[in-house]
């Protein structure tokens, strides 16, 4: 099975920029500042947002289970299969069929055991691809949306994110990073929650 791991391009292209324009990190003003050219700024860290998120944290988790279940089955499968096929190899060298159509059925039907775990695994790893780009659309929206409300009153004209050495250097005055994930995190509803939410409304 393919490891699958969230990508800090996910997130790179989530980020609200208002001003294209580019501007050395040093070189320009404080998170709550503008600078002589009205360009205001800031950045947000990509590894402190995919650790403290809780959706983010929650759908990790969801995730890891899915691909720990398939792999797990395919691992059940696999052996099964690798059992067949040693069976058979025993029974041929043994001369234990009985006929040559005999062995030539058994191996068709290991063919077709072999055909079927190959089709799992693209199906498996299908799903979770699919369950990824759900997590990363939906992680997308949510961003983008806080942002969105967040910048009513901020007016930033630019904010960036930082992930590894995309920036080289950057002041912590332009980070904003807590205070989107204390943003988020207050929005978010997990789903265990938010159905007791709905019923809760539906009572009264």
């Amino acid at each position: 099975m393919k490891k699958y791991i969230f990508s800090a391009l996910a997130i790179a292209a989530m980020m609200v920029s208002c001003n294209k324009q580019s501007a050395k990190m040093d070189e320009q003003p404080a998170a709550g500042e503008t600078s002589a050219s009205g360009l205001k700024i800031a950045y947000v860290e990509v590894d402190s947002l995919m650790t403290q998120y809780d959706f983010a944290k929650d759908y990790s988790v969801t995730l890891q289970k899915k691909s720990n279940n398939a792999r797990n089955t395919l691992t059940t499968k696999g052996n099964a299969l690798q059992a067949a096929v040693n069976n058979f190899q025993q029974k041929l060298n043994n001369n234990g069929f009985t006929s040559r159509e005999q062995a030539a059925s058994q191996q068709a039907a290991i063919e077709r055991q072999q055909r079927d775990l190959q089709e799992l695994q693209a199906r498996l790893e299908n799903e979770l691809a699919n369950e990824t780009a759900k997590f990363n659309e939906t992680l997308r929206d949510s961003l983008q949306s806080f942002l969105k409300d967040y910048n009513k009153d901020k007016q930033f004209s630019l904010i960036l994110t930082k992930q590894g050495d995309n920036i080289l250097l950057a002041d912590k005055k332009y980070d904003i990073t807590q205070d989107v994930i204390n943003g988020l995190n207050k929005r978010y509803k997990p789903a265990v929650k938010a159905d007791a939410d709905k019923k809760a409304d539906e009572k009264k």
